[in-house]
């Protein structure tokens, strides 16, 4: 696998951007930048021959103009929101930033796909990048050492290798927050994407998109994903979980089978690609874009609302406020260690 960096301009506050270019031997590639361990672009095998699926920018002021939406961004340290932007952690209360108030989203005002990581090649090949997040950070205790890598696989798979410690008990639930659109990153609607998830319930979601605690069965609902199905029925359906977030934005709870190595999550299917999704973690979210608006696109393009779709493997989002969820502390002598594959194939 080949890597290439080249400048990609500097943050506002004048931190210099690489962008990585990793290459695998059948001619797939992936753009990482520093900024965020984001995936910026993703060309992967298509009948034409190979195709851009990820949706990003041409610079780093988009990156930071649109940051609410955390395109193609490693998110931590605990993706999706905490309720009430607070948790107690063994008899001690930590506020956090209320990011979306009066929730903390996606790590704070600041998570980490605001954040420069520092990038080398991994030694056993791909692209390593790493953060280290102080203690008191966005109000989350401990200081957490994160490594990620990326990888192009042989097999035309992208990826993502997760690991981190932590010097005092914390939260932490990483994640990536790409943006897919199988048609081309410009192609707009999800609509005819075929989706297959491998869930049988999934996470409600009350007052501010944050989990009630109850899993509903996704039995007779746009959210039984789990034979291939288009996404354009579920989105414009009259179910109330649907209506509230305007379109998917919920976790699967992808069974007690064990995490490792990775199980088979999802599948997504359209205009002759098909991506397959793989991973250790118990949770996926699906999340279709509801609320994106970019006109400032890679390549002049504009992104709206439905234009594309992301598959966040994680744990189940507020899990620190539920005690029947998989458990979301990370201590010290411990490590966090994830993997999620995408893997890409022409159909």
């Amino acid at each position: 696998m080949d890597l290439i960096e080249r400048p990609f301009g500097t943050t506002a506050d004048g931190q210099a951007v690489s962008c990585w270019t990793l290459t695998n031997t059948w001619g797939m590639t992936a753009e990482v930048l520093t900024y965020g361990a984001t995936l910026r672009a993703l060309c992967v095998p298509a009948p034409e021959g190979v195709r851009d699926v990820a949706l990003g920018f041409d610079s780093v002021s988009a990156y930071e103009a649109h940051q609410d939406t955390a395109m193609g961004g490693v998110v931590g340290r605990v993706a999706g929101r905490i309720g009430g932007a607070s948790f107690f952690l063994d008899g001690k209360a930590f506020p956090l930033s209320p990011s979306q108030a009066p929730n903390c989203l996606h790590g704070g005002f600041f998570g980490f796909h605001r954040r420069v990581w520092q990038a080398r090649p991994a030694r056993r090949g791909g692209l390593e990048l790493s953060y280290v997040s102080p203690a008191g950070e966005e109000g989350f205790p401990g200081r957490v050492e994160i490594r990620v890598t990326y990888a192009l696989t042989e097999d035309n798979a992208l990826s993502l290798f997760y690991h981190a410690e932590t010097d005092a008990p914390t939260v932490l639930n990483l994640t990536n927050h790409s943006y897919f659109n199988l048609a081309g990153h410009a192609a707009g609607d999800v609509a005819e994407h075929r989706v297959e998830l491998r869930a049988d319930r999934y996470l409600e979601l009350g007052d501010g998109s944050v989990p009630t605690g109850r899993l509903p069965d996704v039995a007779g609902t746009p959210f039984d994903l789990r034979r291939p199905t288009l996404l354009g029925p579920g989105l414009d359906s009259d179910h109330p979980q649907i209506r509230a977030g305007r379109g998917y934005d919920h976790c699967f709870a992808l069974g007690a089978e064990p995490r490792v190595p990775c199980r088979p999550a999802a599948r997504v299917e359209a205009a002759g690609v098909r991506m397959e999704c793989e991973t250790t973690q118990p949770g996926l979210v699906l999340y279709t874009a509801n609320y994106l608006e970019a006109p400032d696109g890679k390549g002049g393009a504009h992104y709206r609302p439905r234009s594309g779709l992301c598959l966040e493997a994680q744990n189940w989002p507020d899990a620190i406020h539920h005690g029947d969820f998989p458990d979301s502390v990370l201590r010290p002598g411990e490590r966090y260690d994830q993997e999620t594959r995408y893997r890409f194939s022409t159909c």
